[in-house]
């Protein structure tokens, strides 16, 4: 039985989000809105004054991330919801912005109700996270938590040159040190699912319980470039012929693995890359993720022992560990207060993991963190087709609420 006492206002959070996606749409009702450009800075000014206009302080740090509170009868540390506004290139309306969209709107619903929580609440709009202008992504959150150095990121550089730190100050954005996040009771982050698994099923809400372990490699084949033309194939030493067994055996080698492992040969470079000249090299990278690190560690065994033993058509092979990263597991009390949430309002439901990144899974290192997914549809993301539908939203907003009540 419903007996939540406060809803959510559907048409002004469709209202909010539709705002937000005039800042960089595209001919397709996508998106474009990269990390501290222009559009970013409009998307930024348009939250901070909807902020504002409800009486909410809001505050920039040094990494320009943006925080906009709710006092609290108390002061204790904040329960703090968020996600980012920055896009890929021609992605969606949904992506990132829904979460910051959601801690707006359910800070609005308190607020117009009279509803003074016990502690703070927080709505947080985390920057960069993509890292489609600036790499790595989940730039700010990375320093917030110590993953990165702030420095070093501060000095990347776009395609054009830019830096970072000139790309914040050039919109105004580069706040105080003293405005971080440094501690607080929650982190809740409400993001679409990017995958197809919640609408399949024909459920409303994803509980996400950890962000999937992930390890990457670059395969290098060597061989030797000859006449396409003049050169017999027993003569041959074809680094991509080479590569593409390698391909095939990596495949029958890791499906059989576990059934719940993911794996993408995601980049290939073939060169010299002339259709009459025999390959000599090919590059490709090999990602695998899962939970167990015991399964990650079974992929690794299977790279190494393919390519030290392998010699195929006398090219030579080897790999080179790019980056990996352990799964983060969430806040199981967080997790289970989003669960009885659900049940309450009566959402169909289920525990989930996430494969993809997200800034909960760096703030969950030092701040008890959470995540819920929203279906979507076909399971589009990165994508101007990418759609949740607003009954879809309003039901994850809603979650957020009633969850922000429980624990305030």
């Amino acid at each position: 039985m419903n007996d939540q006492k406060l809803k959510i206002n559907r048409a002004r959070l469709q209202e909010s989000l539709e705002a937000f996606a005039d800042f960089g749409r595209t001919e397709r009702n996508g998106v474009t809105r990269l990390a501290l450009s222009e559009e970013d800075r409009l998307a930024r000014d348009y939250f901070r004054s909807c902020c504002e206009d409800i009486g909410l302080d809001v505050n920039v740090d040094d990494m320009g991330n943006m925080y906009a509170m709710l006092a609290g009868r108390e002061k204790r540390p904040p329960v703090v919801m968020g996600s980012h506004l920055d896009s890929v290139k021609k992605g969606g309306r949904f992506d990132g912005v829904l979460g910051v969209a959601a801690g707006l709107e359910v800070i609005r619903t308190l607020v117009e109700n009279n509803v003074t929580p016990p502690i703070p609440v927080v709505v947080m709009n985390v920057t960069n996270e993509e890292g489609a202008r600036f790499e790595p992504s989940m730039m700010a959150s990375g320093v917030l938590s110590g993953k990165f150095d702030k420095e070093t990121m501060l000095a990347k550089k776009d395609v054009e040159g830019v830096t970072f730190h000139e790309a914040l100050r050039s919109i105004g954005y580069a706040g105080s040190i003293e405005n971080r996040l440094k501690e607080a009771s929650a982190f809740l982050e409400l993001h679409i699912e990017q995958g197809p698994i919640l609408e399949k099923e024909q459920l409303a809400i994803g509980v996400v319980e950890c962000v999937l372990g992930m390890v990457c490699y670059e395969i290098e084949v060597t061989g030797e470039s000859d006449h396409a033309g003049t050169t017999p194939m027993s003569m041959r030493n074809d680094a991509l012929f080479a590569a593409m067994d390698l391909m095939k055996e990596a495949r029958e080698k890791l499906s059989v693995i576990d059934d719940d492992l993911v794996y993408t040969i995601g980049r290939v470079n073939v060169l010299p890359n002339i259709h009459t000249v025999i390959p000599n090299k090919v590059i490709f990278s090999l990602e695998a993720r899962h939970t167990s690190a015991d399964v990650i560690s079974e992929v690794e065994k299977v790279i190494h022992g393919m390519t030290a033993s392998s010699q195929k058509a006398e090219c030579d092979v080897s790999a080179k560990k790019l980056w990996e990263r352990d799964t983060v597991w969430f806040e199981p009390a967080l997790c289970d207060a989003f669960e009885r949430a659900a049940v309450s309002l009566g959402y169909s439901q289920k525990r989930m993991v996430s494969g993809a990144g997200h800034d909960a899974q760096f703030i969950a290192s030092y701040v008890p963190s959470a995540m819920i997914f929203v279906p979507s549809v076909n399971g589009k993301s990165h994508d101007e087709d990418e759609l949740t539908l607003w009954e879809d939203c309003e039901k994850g907003v809603n979650l957020l609420l009633e969850t922000v009540l429980s624990l305030t």
